[in-house]
């Protein structure tokens, strides 16, 4: 069983920066695979990016491509998203998931085992 603890979110302006934390505890993440994902208001929750557990190889999708980035420091059992530029569009409540399938870097939910409660992050124009 693992616990995942986002925090970082915030109020930010339109071009302005975030940079969020997920935490885990209960079990190392090393072996996990790691995805953020985000639910705008009124809208489905939506993959946003995710790493593999090696932090070998990234995914984002086209939306955060060049703007978000991914990262993961197994040392301290957390893994980080930088988001840069954002856009008023960003704004919803992101969520960190473990995945321990092979299919975790398609960036579909049932690949994800555990999930934090989340994490607002409103951006303002």
């Amino acid at each position: 069983q693992v616990q995942l603890v986002e925090s970082g979110g915030g109020l930010a302006q339109d071009g302005g920066s975030l940079r969020l934390s997920c935490a885990a505890s209960g079990r190392t993440l090393g072996t996990y695979a790691m995805g953020w994902f985000r639910r705008a208001p009124d809208k489905e929750r939506e993959f946003v990016a995710t790493i593999s557990w090696s932090d070998s190889s990234a995914y984002y999708a086209d939306s955060v491509k060049g703007r978000f980035t991914v990262s993961r420091d197994n040392a301290k059992n957390t893994v980080f998203l930088q988001m840069n530029n954002l856009k008023v569009e960003d704004t919803a409540v992101y969520y960190c998931a473990a995945s321990t399938w092979n299919s975790w870097w398609e960036g579909r939910e049932d690949s994800y085992d555990y999930w934090g409660q989340g994490t607002q992050v409103i951006v303002s124009s």
